[in-house]
């Protein structure tokens, strides 16, 4: 068992330097490879974008993390990162097709994203047993204690180590300028993130909701099925518009 120094402390200072590394992120990562992609996406967004953007995700979070602690046996208002996500994505979402906007505008946030979970989580291990996204009980040598002497799965080092690998993948992706990273990152992201954070979901002591599933194994089969339907959706639709710009006709070369 891993002795783990806790301080309330630790969310707050965790938490900021993780907003401040992913804008940090992002900036290089607009220079690198996103500069067009952020041209693209601010000719088509608005002020209301960032408004629905920020207020989905902040109504999303505590909404997730309230529910989940007053379905329990410790209710307290609480905020969740995934809920935060799927707030945000249903608010742009829905600003998006009232604006007629299409395509990913989620690519900008894809890398801030990631470093912020990769950092954050570490926050939420050093918050100790108050901050309630403490693991289930383990005998596995690399259980941690957060105070009250239980070996417990340290699932915020699962899930930060889990995001660190898509980050990689994700730099990979934008070196090669593949599409899947360059155009269809986020929708990726959301695939992953949600498959992680379902399989960590089996060893917390969250309420069940639906048989061994509680609130957040729902919210993230959400977010892999969105990440999975846009996917394709924008694959589908990058095939058609390339096939239509092979078929122009082009007129013959004349001899001299």
């Amino acid at each position: 068992m891993i002795p783990v120094p806790t301080s309330p402390y630790a969310h707050t200072i965790f938490d900021l330097t993780a907003w401040l590394s992913g804008l940090g992120f992002s900036f290089v990562l607009y220079r690198w490879r996103l500069q067009a992609a952020l041209e693209d996406v601010a000719s088509k967004v608005s002020r209301g974008y960032f408004v629905a953007l920020t207020g989905g995700a902040v109504i999303g979070a505590w909404a997730a993390g309230s529910t989940n602690t007053f379905i329990g046996s410790r209710p307290v208002l609480a905020h969740s990162v995934v809920g935060a996500l799927v707030g945000a994505i249903i608010a742009v979402e829905a600003y998006k097709a009232a604006r007629g906007i299409k395509g990913s505008t989620g690519r900008l946030f894809t890398g801030s994203f990631a470093v912020g979970v990769v950092i954050g989580r570490w926050g939420c291990l050093f918050a100790g047993l108050p901050d309630q996204t403490y693991g289930s009980p383990t005998k596995l040598p690399w259980g941690v204690n957060l105070g009250d002497g239980v070996a417990r799965h340290p699932v915020q080092v699962y899930e930060s180590a889990a995001m660190a690998i898509y980050l990689a993948l994700y730099l990979v992706g934008l070196a090669r300028r593949s599409d899947w990273a360059v155009r269809r990152g986020f929708y990726v992201m959301c695939m992953w993130y949600g498959a992680q954070r379902f399989a960590w979901e089996f060893l917390k002591p969250y309420p069940k909701l639906i048989g061994p599933l509680n609130l957040f194994h729902l919210l993230c089969m959400g977010l892999v099925t969105y990440g999975c339907y846009y996917f394709l959706n924008d694959a589908h639709d990058q095939h058609r518009a390339q096939e239509r710009a092979l078929s122009l006709p082009r007129p013959d070369h004349q001899p001299v």
